[in-house]
């Protein structure tokens, strides 16, 4: 889940950069809008994309590494930690970070009812004009100019030119609708509230519709007379995001600057198809990324030495897929009854050792004068029907290698792999331990006498 939500934040900040270099000055306002409120989605939903091509593409693991089996040793046959790992329960351990998003998920949650608090405060002044589409509601004693949906708040303490350009104003955020965009941005600070690049996702916007109310007045007035306007008027508003306030000091100028630039060309359209090579980027690194999280997930960690030898998969003409990337893994007898693929890899897993650690004959060791700790790594391939084939061994005595490739030759056949609809061959690497323990030393005074 952070790695998810890492890829969100990196994806926004990317996207916004686009926005601050190459599209922020240009006077394509709608696009403007529309690339704003729809990139933080993109960069929601792209980490969840699995696309196949590109994941196919990808370098992975050419086995998985089962876990480790222990045999021998002082009491029966037993497994290493890493064969059944048991995730620890939640009702024993306190979620830290659950617990942390829950507090500021509350506590966002308490802002924003506060905010509609204050716009209730608003509301219970009487409408002087309700057509159904449109109310406006005067705020007495007050020289508020604001927009909530498809209602214009305006005080009685502005004059009536004032009131007559406001109102032109505040009718464009009615008709284009900019409070649902601020509510959309509202949302997602509850849910991603730990993520600062909604606060100025919704900043931009905020400023956008300001330059599209502007562009809207001034087809019906005077330019000159709007500025003036802009300059010599100050007005009371709240502080509620999700409001379009006509007086925002903050972006006074840039309001002005906006309305004296020039239309731009329509050739610097083309700048929004900038999107296009970095979604690709952004593709191909989730791609990357999710074939490299579930294969670190899925498989212990690899053995101190290498494992097995350097047989390059390539050479196989029955290609195996990497494991990472199967949509169905073998099932071995006994698993077939369970749902999902982790369950039945989990239950491939405790079969294999429990089957290698019966079967092993734990007493070579002691046989070829070995004592300690002897690792012996196995690959081997789950073919396309589904039968143990292509076994190969490393071991520090050649006999526990052969030992180790008859336990594992007899494992039973399994249900094959399935990738794209079709029966695949899956590699598997299988570590070994064997601990003879060394011989206890004769007493003195024992041997045979005449």
């Amino acid at each position: 889940m952070q790695h998810y939500l890492i890829q969100i934040i990196v994806f926004q900040l990317l996207f916004l950069l686009v926005y601050e270099l190459f599209l922020k000055k240009e006077t394509f306002f709608t696009y403007n809008r529309a690339y704003l409120l729809i990139t933080p989605v993109i960069a929601i939903l792209l980490p969840l994309l699995k696309i196949p091509f590109l994941q196919s593409a990808i370098p992975a693991e050419t086995f998985t590494i089962l876990p480790e089996v222990l045999v021998g040793g002082s009491g029966e046959v037993q497994s290493s930690l890493t064969s059944s790992p048991v995730a620890p329960e939640a009702d024993q351990n306190i979620n830290w970070w659950l617990l942390a998003y829950s507090a500021g998920f509350l506590f966002n949650l308490g802002v924003f009812f506060h905010k509609f608090r204050i716009l209730k405060q608003l509301f219970s002044h009487e409408p002087i004009l309700n057509t159904g589409k449109m109310k406006i509601i005067e705020v007495p004693g007050s020289t508020i100019a604001c927009t909530f949906y498809n209602t214009v708040f305006l005080g009685t303490e502005l004059s009536e030119k004032e009131r007559e350009q406001i109102l032109s104003h505040e009718l464009v955020h009615v008709r284009q609708r900019h409070t649902l965009d601020l509510l959309f941005f509202e949302f997602l600070k509850l849910v991603f509230w730990f993520n600062p690049l909604i606060y100025i996702y919704q900043a931009r916007i905020s400023t956008l519709h300001e330059f599209l109310a502007d562009a809207g007045v001034v087809k019906n007035v005077e330019k000159q007379d709007y500025f003036q306007q802009l300059l010599n008027t100050a007005f009371n508003t709240r502080d509620i995001s999700f409001i379009n306030q006509f007086f925002n000091h903050s972006i006074i100028k840039k309001r002005i600057v906006m309305l004296q630039k020039s239309r731009s060309k329509t050739a610097s359209k083309f700048k929004f198809l900038i999107i296009l090579p970095l979604m690709l980027a952004m593709l191909t690194y989730v791609a990357c990324s999710s074939g490299k999280s579930v294969s670190s997930h899925e498989a212990p960690p690899a053995p101190p030495e290498t494992p097995v030898n350097d047989v390059s998969v390539t050479e196989d003409e029955n290609l195996p897929i990497p494991f990472a990337v199967v949509e169905q893994v073998p099932v071995f007898p006994g698993c077939e009854d369970l749902a999902t693929n982790k369950e039945q890899k989990e239950c491939m897993s405790r079969k294999i050792t429990e089957f290698v650690s019966v079967n092993f004959n734990t007493g070579l060791g002691k046989e070829l004068g070995l004592t300690g700790i002897n690792r012996i790594y196995v690959q081997f391939k789950v073919s396309k029907d589904g039968e143990v084939s292509s076994i190969k061994s490393r071991a520090p005595h050649p006999d526990l290698g052969a030992e180790a490739e008859r336990v594992v030759n007899s494992i039973p056949d399994m249900e094959p792999a399935v990738h794209n609809g079709e029966n695949v061959a899956i590699l598997y690497s299988l570590p070994i331990v064997l601990n003879t323990p060394a011989p206890e030393p004769s007493e003195d005074g024992e041997g045979n006498q005449d």
